[in-house]
């Protein structure tokens, strides 16, 4: 058999010569592939070891605090007395946000009984008055966002205790409040999507219920003259069935007027797109306010985005022992809660909720921040707020915060007032509106000297 095989090869010497070149190529290549492949896997091992490290020290709950920060919370330590400032702070705290929240609803509720009289579809924030109001929280809540919000968020991810990388190489509070406001984005169309759904369905099944009790059928003939039939219990178009009413008695009344008066409205509804300007048609933007089901949206996302705020500067001065730090932060407080109150009540008063949820929204947001003030408090001797866990979790969550109230700021109360047709067709209206948006503005900001 092998003096075949010779025999094969020396008949054949390219199969031999191609054989030698296979096995000296496949050598070739092992050799040179495992050093590769063995950095790989040291490479994979050291990257492993990194991240574990990084995360091990993210979320790590041992002390960071400065030394200068230390001696000053020594020297300034009382636990008694800050004891008394948190229950002071939990007091006033809860009155300024139910006062605030419960000037919008209060005002709106005076408002609906005072004009009982008007038609039932103006909006609530159609006096110039609640518009001064949104204007003034649109302020605030914008200050909120990029001033306090933002600045807690990079403070606290680009502490020094928490690794360099990655958390002081890359901008992680921009990046997570701008992911935070395109998801919010998102939610808001899904959201004012559904409800407007839901609404079409409810008003499409009330209309036809309506329409099956008030069955009018009117003939025109060629002569001009009224022949119907009317069934009984019409009465919603009183005009309409004093013109029918007067056609069937046998004054003989043109049935051509009745189509008029119809075409007439319609006309006027749409006299804009003839060359009419949008301040002429006395309506003053009316017929562009924004559906019910998107201040319901908008109040719901505004109260997520205070919500998970008010959580963390209650744990704040809840966990602090310190008199000194506690002091200037239960007036800073009061007034914080108090405007965002305000913000927040007008977008609630907005939605039209009814009572139980407008008073159940209002008082889940009274009650977040002093909640946050007493689980802090509670636990105080072992929660450690300098520790890189508790830097990481604030700095992500006073971000994401930050992305929702910046987004429905700008976008759903700004942009959604300042830009509409009855703002461009009242001066008196749009300098006041500029100036409470400011003063919102201002007002809001100067708290950061403090808190």
């Amino acid at each position: 058999m092998e003096a075949a095989g010779n025999h094969a090869d020396r008949k054949n010497p390219s199969i031999s010569f191609g054989r030698g070149i296979s096995v000296s190529a496949s050598a070739a290549f092992s050799a040179a592939a495992m050093p590769f492949f063995e950095g790989m896997m040291e490479g994979s091992s050291y990257i492993r070891t990194h991240l574990q490290q990084i995360a091990a020290a993210s979320v790590s709950t041992a002390s960071c605090g400065a030394s200068n920060s230390g001696a000053d919370d020594a020297e300034c330590r009382d636990e008694a007395a800050a004891l008394g400032l948190k229950m002071v702070a939990v007091a006033a705290i809860l009155v300024a946000g139910a006062t605030g929240v419960a000037i919008p609803l209060v005002g709106r509720r005076c408002r609906g009984r005072g004009g009982a009289s008007s038609s039932s579809s103006s909006s609530p924030s159609a006096g110039g008055a609640f518009v001064l109001v949104k204007a003034f929280a649109a302020g605030v809540i914008l200050a909120t966002g990029f001033v306090h919000m933002l600045h807690d968020a990079d403070e606290a991810l680009t502490d020094p205790c928490l690794p360099a990388a990655p958390w002081r190489r890359f901008p992680f509070p921009g990046f997570v409040a701008m992911l935070a406001a395109l998801g919010t984005l998102v939610f808001d169309f899904v959201g004012t999507h559904m409800y407007e759904s839901k609404q079409h369905s409810a008003d499409a099944g009330n209309a036809s219920a309506n329409a099956s009790g008030h069955d009018v059928t009117v003939a025109l003939l060629e002569d001009g003259a009224l022949v119907g039939s009317v069934a009984s219990g019409i009465g919603r178009d009183g005009s309409l069935m004093g013109s029918v009413g007067s056609g069937i008695g046998g004054g003989h009344k043109d049935p051509m007027h009745i189509v008029g008066m119809r075409a007439h409205a319609a006309a006027h509804r749409h006299s804009y797109a003839h060359g009419i300007g949008p301040c002429d048609d006395g309506h003053n933007g009316h017929d562009e306010e924004p559906s019910q089901a998107r201040h319901v949206v908008v109040s719901q996302i505004l109260e997520l985005g205070i919500v998970s705020h008010s959580v963390i500067i209650g744990l704040s001065l809840g966990v602090s022992q310190n008199p000194c730090t506690i002091k200037p932060l239960v007036a800073a407080l009061s007034f914080h809660q108090f405007f965002e109150g305000f913000a927040l009540g007008g977008c609630i008063s907005e939605a039209q909720f009814k009572s139980f949820s407008a008073l159940l929204m209002a008082f889940f947001f009274a009650i977040t921040t002093p909640t946050g003030i007493t689980v802090g408090a509670g636990i105080a001797s072992f929660y450690n707020p300098n520790s890189p866990r508790a830097l990481v979790v604030e700095g992500i969550l006073d971000s994401i915060s930050a992305g929702i109230l910046i987004y429905m700021a700008l976008v759903d109360l700004i942009a959604a007032d300042f830009l509409s047709k009855r703002m461009s067709c009242n001066l008196r209206l749009q300098v006041g509106s500029y100036i409470a948006l400011f003063l919102g503005a201002m007002a809001m900001s100067s708290l950061a000297i403090w808190a």
